[in-house]
């Protein structure tokens, strides 16, 4: 069996080997020529997944290493009989973890105390619900908003968008859907930001398109929304250069991407593969992550503020700014030639925006591994206790 793979899929020829012969390409490069002989795909976010790539195919199942599906026609894999499989909550442990050290960050760039502030954590699925978690161990008072979970359960801890809206921060974790009554595409429009406390501080680790970038744009000119922290894009991995150049933080879409989550997505896919094609999984991802470099982490902070010493902390782990400075400067490829509709010299714009694409695709085909915070463990002698406590909340083991 042919098993047509976007090479970025970690570990997938080594996962899938057991199953056929694997051929590994570049996600953006799966046409519909490549796929002739195959009986399975295996995406990520990347790759298009529509009757235009299938229909002439023999592909019987298409598997997807991410926990969204907007890339995929679903309806078309259901009325031809194809096998789909996702991998949802691989990766929401990394978002949430991305998202606790760009507040951290963010309070220390603007001195400004994330303890007891609102935050409106619009969507409570897999991501979501960890980023409520990651609010509250750091004294954030989080208000959840998600509609349709609201529709289902009939919880009252679902709230009013528009009270979610007037929180301090308001972070974005819904799919993208584009019909029906929830739709979330430029869900973050005018009247969006019309409703919103003024000088909130926006984050979207979502879908670029769940934000209109014009309305976004505007809105940071006006000083609507005080701060934006990006990592995602409409139009991707073609980013416009002066919403980026707005935002306080600026990451190409990377928050998901520990290296643990996109192991464990691996793993999701090929074990559905497994059993849509009658096989027994052998593949195993223990023993193939490598131990963090430096798993126990040291904190010379006494007399810190607690914020101060949890950044410190985990930005021994991850720290955003190493990946915002990396996309800023891919970005200044051309500060002289921003917009080609713009610009006279439109060949030289377009040669700098597909250098900026390319650089793009780089940086998060190369991604440096990183490790989720429960693989480290803080020496807590020097630490006082209400800084412990949501070290473990965080996911940080102690070590004496």
């Amino acid at each position: 069996m042919k098993i047509l793979a976007d090479e970025s899929i970690s570990f997938v020829e080594e996962a899938f080997a057991e199953m056929g012969n694997v051929v590994a390409v570049d996600g953006r490069a799966i046409t519909a020529r490549a796929l002739a002989d195959a009986e399975c795909l295996l995406v990520r976010a990347v790759t298009k997944v529509d009757e235009a790539l299938l229909a002439d195919s023999s592909v019987r199942f298409v598997a997807t290493a991410t926990g969204g599906t907007d890339h995929v026609d679903l309806d078309y894999l259901a009325s031809h009989g194809i096998g789909f499989a996702f991998a949802p909550g691989s990766n929401a442990r990394s978002v949430a973890e991305y998202v606790a050290a760009a507040l951290l960050l963010y309070a220390r760039r603007f001195d400004s105390a994330l303890e007891g502030k609102s935050i409106g954590v619009i969507g409570v699925g897999h991501v979501g619900s960890r980023v409520v978690e990651i609010a509250r161990a750091l004294g954030m008072r989080p208000i959840p908003n998600d509609p349709p979970l609201q529709e289902q359960t009939g919880a009252p801890i679902y709230r009013p968008l528009d009270e979610a809206l007037q929180a301090d921060f308001v972070t974005l974790h819904t799919p993208l859907t584009r019909g029906g009554p929830h739709a979330t595409f430029h869900l973050a429009d005018r009247s969006f930001f019309r409703k919103t406390k003024k000088g909130i501080v926006l984050i979207n680790t979502a879908r670029g398109s769940v934000v209109d970038p014009a309305a976004l744009t505007d809105a940071l000119a006006a000083g609507a929304v005080r701060a934006a922290i990006l990592d995602v894009w409409e139009h991707e991995p073609r980013v416009d250069p002066d919403l980026a150049s707005r935002a306080c933080l600026a990451t190409p879409h990377i928050a998901g991407y520990s290296l643990d989550g996109r192991v464990k997505g691996t793993e999701m896919i090929h074990r559905a593969a497994c059993e849509f094609f009658g096989l027994t999984p052998r593949w195993s991802p223990r023993g193939v992550l490598p131990p963090p470099a430096q798993a126990q982490l040291r904190c010379e902070c006494s007399g810190a503020p607690d914020e101060s010493v949890l950044l410190d902390i985990v930005s021994q782990v991850y720290d955003p700014s190493s990946d915002d400075a990396r996309f800023r400067e891919i970005l200044g490829l051309a500060d002289d030639c921003r917009r080609a509709d713009d610009c006279r010299r439109a060949d030289d714009c377009r040669r700098a925006d597909d250098d900026r694409v390319a650089a793009f695709n780089y940086l998060r085909r190369d991604y440096p591994p990183r490790r989720e915070f429960r693989f480290y463990s803080v020496r807590g002698g020097d630490l006082n206790t209400k800084v412990r406590i949501k070290l473990a909340a965080l996911g940080f083991r102690e070590s004496q």
